[in-house]
């Protein structure tokens, strides 16, 4: 694994280096998988996810809705629980410090369905999920940023019927901008 990772950062760290700042990021990072919040419940989960994704040049064709971006995001979780991909539009308010509301849709590789013996529903209902997300970054040089991050998955009740824990899952990212 060091292998894989050693050359990699190498070159994330070369792209890093005085170049101009452009709006296209590549971002990457690890998560814990299934954290416990007011919004999701324990659903047997565990484990950590390792995060990818890219995020696109803002869409002003929508600055009605405040020219969001358009972002892809793959989570591969590392105990062989549910991992995702996820595609959506997000902000950014701020700057050197800023915030980053996002939604998607995601889908997911879990079971769909699976009860616990007092019959409450232990997974995520669908196979189709609601991914609303949130980071709060900051900036560390012209191309690299650093965020927190928070990732939900839930039916949100539109795609099934049968309740669902949500899943939560809550990390950190380095953001790369593309040139």
């Amino acid at each position: 694994m060091i292998k894989f990772f050693a050359p990699l950062t190498a070159t994330l760290i070369g792209l890093t280096v005085s170049q101009p700042a452009y709006a296209d990021e590549l971002y990457g990072g690890f998560a814990a998988h299934q954290v416990v919040t007011i919004i999701a419940v324990d659903s047997n989960q565990e484990g950590v996810d390792f995060q990818a994704g890219y995020r696109g040049d803002r869409i002003e064709a929508l600055s009605a809705l405040g020219a969001p971006s358009p972002y892809l995001l793959a989570s591969i979780n590392l105990s062989g629980d549910t991992s995702f991909a996820a595609a959506g539009l997000s902000w950014k308010f701020g700057d050197k410090i800023y915030l980053r509301p996002g939604i998607g849709i995601a889908i997911h590789d879990g079971p769909e369905l699976q009860f616990a013996p007092d019959g409450s529903q232990r997974q995520l209902g669908s196979r189709v999920l609601f991914e609303p997300e949130l980071s709060i970054g900051v900036r560390l040089s012209e191309k690299v940023d650093i965020e927190a991050t928070w990732v939900h998955l839930s039916h949100a009740g539109i795609f099934s019927r049968v309740q669902n824990p949500g899943l939560d899952i809550i990390g950190v990212r380095l953001v790369l901008e593309l040139p």
